[in-house]
């Protein structure tokens, strides 16, 4: 049965370095296991997120995206580092996301940043909060700096290696997994008589 993958971007831009790398580890993820993949622009979201945090209510668009999240197979989470750190918005959405949705959910974390002096934000921002979340975070973490990209000739510093290695280790976490159970439009009606038969009452 084919999985559901999730990618999760916070970039600002578009086009943007956090999506392209969420793209690359989603391509290289589905490579490995079958899977339907799916991208949640927080861009997009931005104003709705903000409302529901003084709200408590999501909007249509923004309740979407986070069904999406919990009901998925996996997760890639993708922000831009900010002062050492994920973005406000990255954090905004798993802050509106219900507390417990995210447990045992496996999790592949990555980050950009314009230095690689920012790589080490995902062992000590990013990987400390989802397991905070109780998620099942996969051991290779992805940072991608700007001179990442195309610098696949240095054999310490290759993306594509570290792509296909932390896209490796999520696939197999999933397909460890039973596939999460479709969703359905609504909940089965069973006239009043029918649940009486079954309680073998009779009216």
């Amino acid at each position: 049965m084919s999985r559901t993958l999730v990618v999760v971007s916070a970039g600002l831009s578009s086009p943007s370095s956090t999506r392209l790398l969420g793209d690359r580890l989603a391509q290289a993820t589905a490579r490995e296991i079958d899977a339907a993949v799916t991208v949640v622009e927080l861009r997009d979201l931005a104003g709705d997120i903000a409302n529901n945090l003084v709200t408590g209510f999501p909007s249509p668009k923004l309740g979407d995206a986070i069904d999406a999240v919990t009901r998925a197979d996996g997760l890639i989470v993708v922000t831009p580092i900010f002062n050492a750190s994920y973005s406000g918005l990255f954090k905004s959405f798993f802050d509106v996301i219900e507390a417990g949705s995210l447990q045992g959910k496996p999790v592949l974390i990555a980050a950009t940043a314009g230095t690689a002096r920012h790589s080490l934000a995902l062992e000590f921002a990013l990987r400390p909060l989802f397991a905070y979340l109780r998620a099942d975070v996969v051991p290779t973490a992805v940072f991608a700096a700007s001179a990442d990209w195309g610098a696949s000739d240095r054999p310490d510093g290759d993306l594509t290696a570290r792509i296909d290695r932390a896209a490796g280790e999520l696939a197999a976490v999933m397909a460890g997994r039973p596939a999460a159970a479709p969703e359905t439009d609504a909940d089965e009606f069973v006239p009043f008589e029918a649940q009486l038969a079954r309680l073998g009452i009779t009216s």
